[in-house]
């Protein structure tokens, strides 16, 4: 069998397992086992992640990474204390879906202190290929795959390959998020449960959960909303036209309902297995405050501007970016992050970027993600 054969056969599976609703732990199984087949790997890591900050929601380990726990701190002091190009933040900010260490970027595998520090002399892995599986509302999760000893470096025609895959793990990634939604006891998600609603091609609902019932009567209740259905068919609409414009973004709207509660709504089309757009999943949950700034002003007080200015650092935004995104001048924005920063007790970006992933990431670790890829409960 020819190896661009048995490309083209784990592309496919892994098309199908993508559209298969699978729960999240049943896909990233079998999709990390059939990527073995076109892309050998002796260990693999698979992370989810929160589109809004590139910051970890679980792991999964196969191969010689099962049940070896004893490192996971060290790896997030490195991933999110560290400043490499080749951290799966850094890589969300890039136009990367796949890079190899030695064969992406030359002489990093020696500069990186993932690999130096931690890979090498405690693994025994000589080589790592990362995948980002990203769509186009964000990156929702990656996968590092590992080799050692005397096997042969990952190649570039297998990171070129890697990189056609991206939107398949990340479809994956988010029916598996909506899955597990579905079958978790009510008293896990709130009172509601989860709010899901999924249009057809003929533009009429076809199937919708308790939750969102209770949700789209809520946005009833608001003269200011009008008619809940045609706000989520004007959010169908705008993912269907997303579709065909590459690079574009997922529509998303926040509501205010009567009772004062904001409920973000977001659309996600459904590509058939001929690549034709179908159905439109629509789901509908509180909207928690922009990129998680809310945890970080809870901790620190920080005041609106600071608060602005946090949550583009959390998102990676270089100074001069956020100068521009804010109209304002660089020497503010250092002047705002020197007040964060001491609020905060720490000395730079990276140091708080660490500190928010350990404090507010870490201890919810494994929690049911919710639609948005933040943790339900």
């Amino acid at each position: 069998m020819s190896t661009r054969l048995t490309e083209s056969r784990v592309a496919g599976d892994l098309d199908v397992l993508s559209r298969a609703g699978l729960d999240l732990d049943d896909f990233l199984l079998e999709a990390t086992d059939s990527l073995r087949r076109a892309v050998p790997w002796v260990g693999a890591c698979v992370g989810t992640h929160d589109p809004a900050s590139m910051m970890l929601t679980s792991a999964r380990k196969y191969g010689a990474l099962v049940a070896n726990n004893e490192y996971d701190q060290l790896f997030g002091i490195i991933e999110y204390g560290g400043d490499e190009e080749t951290s799966f933040r850094s890589l969300a900010m890039s136009e990367h879906r796949a890079i190899g260490m030695h064969a992406s970027i030359p002489g990093e595998a020696d500069r990186s202190e993932r690999m130096t520090r931690l890979m090498r002399p405690i693994y025994g892995f000589s080589d790592e290929a990362r995948l980002l599986f990203r769509d186009g509302s964000g990156v929702w999760g990656c996968i590092a795959l590992f080799r050692g000893g005397d096997d042969p470096r990952f190649g570039e025609g297998e990171i070129d390959y890697l990189g056609t895959l991206s939107e398949s793990f990340a479809r994956g990634v988010r029916s598996g998020i909506l899955t597990r939604l579905a079958e978790a006891p009510e008293r896990e998600l709130g009172e509601s449960g989860p709010a899901v609603v999924i249009v057809g091609p003929d533009d009429e609902i076809s199937q919708i959960s308790l939750g969102a019932e209770e949700r789209m009567a809520e946005l009833g209740g608001d003269r200011h909303v009008g008619d809940p259905l045609s706000l989520v068919t004007s959010l169908v609409s705008a993912a269907r036209r997303a579709v065909g414009v590459p690079g574009a973004s997922l529509p998303r709207a926040r509501v205010r309902t009567p009772s004062g509660v904001w409920l973000l709504l977001h659309a996600s089309p459904l590509r058939g297995p001929d690549g034709v757009v179908g159905d439109v999943v629509v789901t509908i949950e509180e909207a928690r405050p922009p990129e998680i700034v809310a945890l970080v002003v809870a901790a620190f007080g920080l005041t609106p501007r600071e608060r602005d200015v946090t949550r583009l650092v959390l998102q990676g935004v270089e100074t001069k970016e956020i100068a521009a995104t804010l109209h304002v001048s660089a020497y503010t924005v250092q002047d705002h992050l020197k007040s964060v920063f001491d609020k905060a007790g720490v000395r730079s970006r990276r140091e708080l970027i660490s500190r928010v992933y350990f404090e507010q990431y870490v201890p919810r670790m494994g929690e049911i993600a919710g639609p948005t890829g933040w943790f339900a409960a």
